[in-house]
């Protein structure tokens, strides 16, 4: 019987820990906004206005348009100026991961 429990607890353990793995916070370097800012005034892309709000976590509407970034910002993620704010944003969401200021 406490085989049974120590190999239930064990397997718990082992799921809870792939689980929490799977659920990542998405974390941009000081470093990389720095890049990434760099690069938007070098580009100089005409910002967006939308209606909808602009924060984490938000959609863009497909009326925006994505830009990428260079390889050497070290971002896998699109960016777009959306209301005069740099969003750095997941492509095929379209969802907004953070607002650089």
């Amino acid at each position: 019987m406490r085989t049974l429990i120590a190999t239930s607890l064990a397997a718990c353990l082992v799921c809870s820990t792939a689980i929490a793995q799977t659920s990542t916070t998405t974390t941009i370097t000081t470093d990389q906004q720095s890049k990434v800012k760099t690069y938007v005034m070098k580009e100089k892309p005409a910002s967006v206005k939308v209606t909808e709000t602009v924060a984490v976590g938000a959609a863009l509407p497909s009326s925006v348009t994505l830009h990428t970034l260079p390889a050497d910002v070290g971002v896998q993620y699109r960016y777009a100026i959306v209301n005069d704010k740099t969003v750095l944003v997941e492509p095929t969401s379209r969802k907004i991961i953070q607002v650089i200021e």
